[in-house]
């Protein structure tokens, strides 16, 4: 029996993925353009698992689409990709003669086809008759033809680049059907290194073998402990865990013990082993040494499992004592501090604290409460959060937590526990802030704090010497960008949560016309980091400068150095505030996107100089009437008072929820952080 490619029909609508489809909306629209009538199509490259597949089912999605796909098994067989599709005994003629009428084919691991099959993919490219949405992994072995479609010269060319983390962050809130906080995120994807069948697979684990548990301190759940050893898990680690000759496996688990702290080959003690071991498993690709013989496994997934099925005598062998241990989170603490004191909070690699929580091991109080600065400063205020309650868990009165606490939750625009007196490294107490030129005072600046010139307070924080990583008063909570905890919010604060902006810090520094003469809960100190840098050249100053001055393009310079730098929230809230400033209604807009798509990255933050930073996005109208409906009016309501008919509301509100990126009228009161939205 043969058949014609004119009986076979399409595979049909591809099955929906279990998980929803996030953050590749651009590429998306993208290929929609690529497979129009008319346009040639387009090849997809990309590492593995970074959701080439999942894309193309959503580019096309309700299409006549024909799929194929390659194997490994099915390399040497010719046509194997066509089999469904292509009679028995067929030549590579013949097989582009009987494919010409299908418009568009969709070929998957287009690396894994067969020579012949490739062949035909590329024919079908030259001829321009079908469109082609070509998949494959990049850097892995293809076939000439395939490699020749990578290379851009025939079809258009997508590199697709690993999701970003917010993006992460969303889908997995929304496929593991509960909020997880983010240190179970973080450990997640660097597990995953951003393969999302693999962070499938880890998510399935934690869930089904149920260890998950609530944080007895909020709504968000977390991951403590081993790495579940379930069977899908297990195959993707079976070149390790199945490895046969002991003196291997005895390397591979030496490796995983000492994990994140890269061994070099002295600290391997090979002993009577053979450094020819270590060659076979560099080759087999299971381990990677530097070029300074610092030897680590190949990936992260490989050490949690070694670890995972280790018996406890072997593991306590292998572990050795927490002396290691210490000296590298203090070391760790140093160099954050260190690049706190700059003013440089680019993301910097600490993974000994993170691998410690991961595997369920308490941190000292002082590490946390560094690195729940570090998180805050750069934006990642559900982070700091995270930090800090890791840090308290262990010394609960810690004052240094918990003054990181209330900020990172003030910042959130949530209620905080007040946090206690700042402690004083240097002997000197705050100086009162004076008040700034009326101009100033209507606008508030990163985090509730206010940029200026200041007083010194002391020396700046210091590397906290070798074993004093106890309380967090060995580094000084109140080192650079601290908020002063008598502006942490209250439940007598009044209807909005954000820190009281009402006092700002002038160009004149402390004193000056309308100086208290002791701080007060309405009032904000400056930023510490200020005493740190040059007054007139700090970007901390510049940006209170041109805040002061009312210049909007000195905003926008300083938000490109403060994101420069790492500073994200406070780039934002730049960003924010030069839209606000500009005459130009173009240039305005450009800073408010700017500035959305800085807050987007950092965890929902709510400040004062973010609130309504969206509504600048919708009509006059919209946000008359999503600042009513925000402030818990319904549709009816909202119509009677402005003399609208209840569909016209509908059809608003619609509107806005695209524009605003909200689901439904429950969001808008944390998007509308306007002081009405809060009255009943």
């Amino acid at each position: 029996m043969t058949t014609s490619v004119r009986d076979a029909r399409p595979l049909g609508p591809l099955p929906s993925p279990p998980w929803p489809f996030t953050g590749r909306d651009e590429e998306l629209e993208l290929l929609r353009g690529s497979l129009r009538p008319g346009r040639p199509g387009i090849v997809v490259t990309g590492p593995a698992g970074c959701g080439r597949s999942r894309l193309a089912a959503e580019a096309v999605r309700g299409t006549d689409c024909v799929r194929v796909a390659g194997t490994p098994e099915t390399r040497r067989t010719a046509f194997a990709a066509f089999a469904h599709l292509l009679p028995e005994g067929v030549t590579l003629h013949r097989a582009v003669q009987l494919l010409a009428g299908v418009r568009l084919l969709l070929v998957d691991d287009a690396h894994l086809l067969d020579d012949e099959s490739a062949a035909v993919v590329h024919q079908l490219a030259v001829h321009g008759r079908t469109r082609l949405l070509v998949l494959t992994t990049d850097g892995a072995p293809a076939p000439g033809a395939v490699a020749r479609l990578r290379s851009g010269d025939l079809l258009p060319r997508l590199a697709l680049e690993p999701l970003p983390r917010e993006d992460i962050t969303r889908l997995l809130a929304t496929a593991a059907g509960v909020p997880l906080e983010p240190l179970t995120v973080n450990r997640l994807h660097g597990l995953s290194r951003g393969d999302l069948g693999l962070l499938r697979d880890l998510l399935d684990a934690v869930r089904d073998q149920r260890v998950l548990r609530r944080d007895p301190d909020g709504a968000e759940w977390r991951w403590r402990g081993p790495v579940p050893v379930t069977p899908a898990l297990r195959e993707r680690a079976a070149a390790v865990l199945g490895r046969p000759r002991p003196e291997e496996r005895e390397i591979l688990d030496r490796l995983a013990f000492a994990e994140p702290l890269p061994l070099g080959l002295e600290g391997l003690d090979l002993g009577v082993l053979d450094l020819g071991v270590l060659e076979r498993l560099e080759a087999d690709g299971l381990v990677h040494a530097d070029d300074d013989a610092t030897v680590r496994l190949a990936h992260p997934l490989y050490g949690a499992l070694l670890r995972a099925v280790a018996g406890r005598l072997r593991a306590r062998r292998l572990a050795g004592g927490r002396g290691t241990w210490e000296a590298a989170l203090e070391a760790e603490a140093g160099e954050l501090v260190r690049r706190i004191d700059g003013a440089d909070v680019r993301d910097a690699g600490a993974p000994v604290g993170e691998w410690l929580v991961g595997e369920g091991e308490a941190v000292p109080a002082g590490y946390a409460g560094v690195r729940a600065r570090f998180a805050r400063l750069r934006g990642e205020l559900r982070e700091a959060v995270a930090w800090a309650r890791e840090g308290l868990a262990g010394a609960p009165g810690d004052a240094g937590c918990l003054f990181e606490l209330g900020c990172a939750a003030g910042q959130l625009g949530e209620f905080a526990p007040a946090a206690p007196s700042r402690p004083d490294p240097g002997g000197c107490r705050p100086q009162a802030p004076a008040v700034g030129p009326e101009r100033a005072s209507s606008s508030h600046f990163p985090g509730g704090e206010t940029p200026g010139r200041a007083e010194s307070q002391g020396p700046p924080p210091s590397i906290p010497p070798s074993g004093a990583l106890g309380p967090s008063r060995a580094v000084p909570p109140g080192g650079v960008l601290g908020a002063s905890p008598s502006v942490l919010p209250s439940r007598s604060s009044g209807p909005s949560p954000f820190i009281p902006p009402s006092r700002v810090v002038g160009r004149d520094g402390a004193g000056g016309e309308g100086a208290a003469p002791s701080a007060t809960p309405d009032q904000v100190i400056p930023y510490d980091a200020v005493r740190h840098e040059p007054p007139e050249g700090g970007v901390f100053a510049r940006h209170a400068d041109a805040l002061d001055r009312g210049d909007g393009p000195g905003l926008e310079a300083v938000a490109a150095e403060l994101e420069e730098r790492g500073f994200l929230l406070f780039a934002a809230e730049a960003q924010a505030q030069a839209a606000q400033l500009h005459r130009d209604p173009r240039a305005a807009r450009t800073a408010r996107t700017r500035a959305v798509a800085l807050a987007r990255r950092c965890q929902g933050a709510r400040t004062p100089a973010l609130a309504g930073l969206v509504l600048g996005e919708l009509t006059t109208r919209q946000r008359q009437i999503v600042t009513l409906a925000a402030a818990g009016l319904s549709n009816r309501q909202i119509a009677e008072r402005l003399t609208l008919s209840v569909r016209t509301v509908g059809n608003h509100l619609y509107g806005a929820y695209t524009r605003l990126g909200a689901s439904d009228r429950a969001a808008l009161p944390w998007l509308v952080e306007l002081p009405d939205t809060r009255t009943a």
